[in-house]
C-alpha cells in the first residue's frame, strides 16, 4: 500500500477505545453495502451500534509522521489488573496490537494461533491484545486468553493516545503493528485470518524494514 493510504487508514482507527471508556455504547455509523467486505468483518464491536466500513478515513494525505497519531503517551489497564504505560512499547522494535471482544467468534477461533504466534515472537517483538468488552466480562475474557494459552498481555482498558487510537477501531478482530515510537506502521489487519502467522510476520516486516532492523521469519506460517 502507498503510504498515502496507510496515513490515512492510521488516523482511521478509532470509536472503540472510547467505548471502553464508557461501556462500549458508542453509536457507529451505517455500513458499507459490499457482501465481499461484510464476509471478511467480524461483528461490530457493540452489539446495539449499527455497522459501518471497517475504518473511518479522515486524516488528511497531508499529515506528517510527527502530525500522525500513535502510542506517544497512554496508560492502560490489564486484565490482571496491572498498568502499562508507552515505555512498555518503547521496549521492543515492534509491538503488534489485536482488539478484540469476547462476543466475537472469529476472534475466539483465531485466540489459540494467536497465542502460538506470540510464542514464537523474537525479543525484539510482542503482541498485546486489547479485549474490548473485557472490563466487563473479565472472566469471560480470562477463559479466553487461558483456554487458548495466550499469556501476554491483555488490556481492557485505557486513556491517553490509547483511547485516542482505539476511538476509530470499528469491527473485531482488527490488529494494527507500531514502531518504538508508537507509530501505526502499514495497515490495519481487518477479520479473521487463515493463515495468522504469516499475515502478522508480513506486517512486522514491514515495520522493521521502515526501520532499517533483520526481518523475522516465516516459520509458523501455513506453506
Amino acid at each position: 500500500m502507498k503510504k498515502r493510504k496507510w496515513l490515512i487508514t492510521a488516523l482511521g482507527i478509532g470509536l472503540i477505545c472510547g467505548m471502553l471508556l464508557n461501556g462500549c455504547a458508542g453509536k457507529n455509523e451505517e455500513s458499507q453495502s459490499s457482501d465481499t467486505k461484510q464476509e471478511n468483518m467480524s461483528k461490530p464491536v457493540s452489539e446495539q451500534a449499527e455497522p459501518q466500513s471497517s475504518v473511518e478515513q479522515e486524516q488528511s494525505p497531508q499529515q506528517t509522521d510527527s502530525e500522525q497519531e500513535g502510542l506517544k503517551s497512554f496508560t492502560a489497564t490489564t486484565l490482571d489488573g496491572s498498568t502499562i504505560s508507552q515505555e512498555e512499547i518503547k521496549e521492543k522494535d515492534v509491538t503488534i496490537i489485536h482488539f478484540w471482544a469476547t462476543t466475537c467468534g472469529p476472534c475466539i477461533v483465531e485466540m489459540p494461533d494467536l497465542a502460538e504466534f506470540a510464542d514464537s515472537l523474537p525479543e525484539n517483538v510482542q503482541l498485546i491484545t486489547v479485549c474490548l468488552d473485557g472490563l466487563f466480562d473479565m472472566e469471560g475474557a480470562k477463559s479466553i486468553v487461558d483456554e487458548a494459552g495466550f499469556q501476554g498481555i491483555t488490556l481492557i482498558t485505557g486513556e491517553g493516545d490509547f483511547q485516542k487510537i482505539c476511538e476509530r477501531v470499528l469491527y473485531t478482530p482488527t490488529t494494527i503493528t507500531v514502531n518504538q515510537e508508537g507509530i501505526i506502521v502499514g495497515d490495519p489487519i481487518i477479520g479473521g485470518q487463515q493463515d495468522l502467522a504469516k499475515t502478522y510476520t508480513d506486517a512486522v516486516n514491514v515495520v522493521l524494514q521502515s526501520m532499517g532492523k533483520a526481518e523475522i521469519g516465516n516459520e509458523n506460517s501455513e506453506s
